[in-house]
């Protein structure tokens, strides 16, 4: 598959993808369940749901009860984790190479055989409830939130991964058995690992625990949603900043001109070299953090700019960032300028595979939205191979002012920020 990297894919009779990558220097083993359907597949009445059942899983299953799942994976020195995302749901474990049964057979245990008990249930609804609150009570999640919500208006991908109070306080035994039973089955889940493994062996192991799974048929999710350039002022008096959220549509995650993409982004708010960091923060003074960033999912995505700053540079912190948006559409990248946000993403991307854990996910991450697999060598060819005027097109397909979405958060102080200020 890749000479660089001691890759394997098997596809179980049962439908379910298995991918391994051997890693001969390392005493551990990294293995992730990866369901192929994140929140944006939940109807709106029960938005939260996958999340929930994330947290459910390690309550209890059919053999272990929570606490014997947390004694056994300490037992091991093993780490156990789960995330929830718009588009996957991953369940994984870390342990060294001799405990990799024990922690498979934990592994498997939880993804397959939970049992929601409705006790379990009511309190986890509480836990997640908190967690909802401690996301409203940080300004810099919650503008990314409100932002997002009216980005992509009344589709399950602009919806919180959390749920909401209202949503979460529905759901119920039933609804989890469902939802469980309708995502959780191989035509619909990719198993990776990567770490000290023997390839036959692991993928026998992995056969046994699974064999039961059912491929299933596959949710269904809506196609990709419009996005919607709206001005978004939400007052909170009990902030001293101001948040500012500004962003536009941009291509989704395998899209050709991907790297373009990211490179327009390393150098607009990708670092502290960057052009937002050293004119708002290094030069101005006006905020601490600044940053933009690239959230590109299956057939759509986004590139939004952050920062903080006060009520009374709040307009102004805007009118620098349309400078900027102009002069990347107005202006080809210097050689040297290019050259650099190049090497920063190469480093990025070549450091973000050290451990076995992140080499895991990128195996998992490169089937599911590529189902294909690019070397390291391959991706390196794809950044050194833009050139400034790639960089400076993508600024002008995406920097339109009437795609332009904005929310501001914060003690606003009678601030009033209208389209036409949104020139770039």
């Amino acid at each position: 598959m890749s000479m660089e990297r001691n890759l394997r894919r098997t596809v179980l009779p049962n439908g379910l993808i298995v991918l391994t990558e051997r890693m001969e220097h390392l005493r551990s083993v990294a293995m992730g369940v990866w369901i192929k359907s994140g929140s944006r597949a939940e109807e709106a009445e029960i938005n939260g749901i996958s999340h929930f059942v994330e947290h459910m899983v390690f309550k209890g299953t059919r053999h272990r009860s929570a606490q014997h799942i947390a004694r056994e994976m300490d037992s091991i020195g093993g780490n156990l984790d789960a995330f929830t995302g718009k588009e996957t749901i991953c369940f994984n474990v870390k342990s060294l190479a001799e405990h990799v049964p024990i922690a498979l057979d934990v592994l498997s245990d939880l993804v397959l055989n939970p049992v929601f008990a409705s006790n379990d249930i009511e309190r986890e609804r509480d836990v997640i409830l908190e967690e909802i609150k401690i996301d409203e009570d940080n300004p810099d999640i919650l503008v990314h939130e409100l932002f997002t919500q009216n980005f992509w208006k009344d589709h399950p991908l602009g919806k919180p991964i959390l749920g909401t109070t209202t949503t979460v306080a529905k759901l119920n035994q039933t609804r989890l058995l469902d939802y469980h039973a309708g995502r959780f089955h191989s035509g619909n889940m990719v198993f990776s690992a990567a770490g000290n493994l023997e390839h036959d062996a692991f993928i026998q192991s992995v056969a046994e625990k699974f064999a039961a799974l059912h491929p299933g048929k596959l949710p269904s999710e809506l196609p990709a949603p419009p996005s919607s350039a709206k001005i978004l002022l939400r007052n909170k008096k009990a902030l001293e900043q101001v948040q500012i959220c500004l962003g536009v549509p941009a291509p989704p995650i395998a899209d050709e001109n991907r790297f373009s993409v990211l490179i327009l982004n390393t150098v607009l708010g990708g670092g502290m070299s960057s052009r937002l960091f050293q004119t708002i923060r290094e030069e101005r003074g006006m905020a601490y953090s600044v940053y933009s960033d690239m959230t590109p999912y299956r057939d759509t995505g986004a590139l939004c700019v952050y920062a903080g700053t006060s009520a009374n540079k709040t307009l102004e912190t805007i009118d620098l960032i349309m400078a900027e948006f102009a002069r990347l559409k107005q202006e080809a990248l210097s050689e040297e300028e290019l050259t650099r946000a190049k090497d920063q993403l190469k480093g990025n991307i070549l450091m973000g595979l050290e451990s076995s854990n992140s080499r895991m996910a990128n195996l998992a991450r490169q089937e599911i939205y590529f189902g294909q697999f690019f070397s390291n060598d391959e991706i390196i060819a794809r950044i050194e191979a833009v050139q400034p005027e790639d960089v400076q097109q993508m600024a002008q397909a995406l920097f339109d002012p009437g795609h332009i979405a904005v929310t501001l958060l914060g003690r606003l102080d009678g601030i009033k920020l209208t389209r036409s200020r949104l020139v770039c």
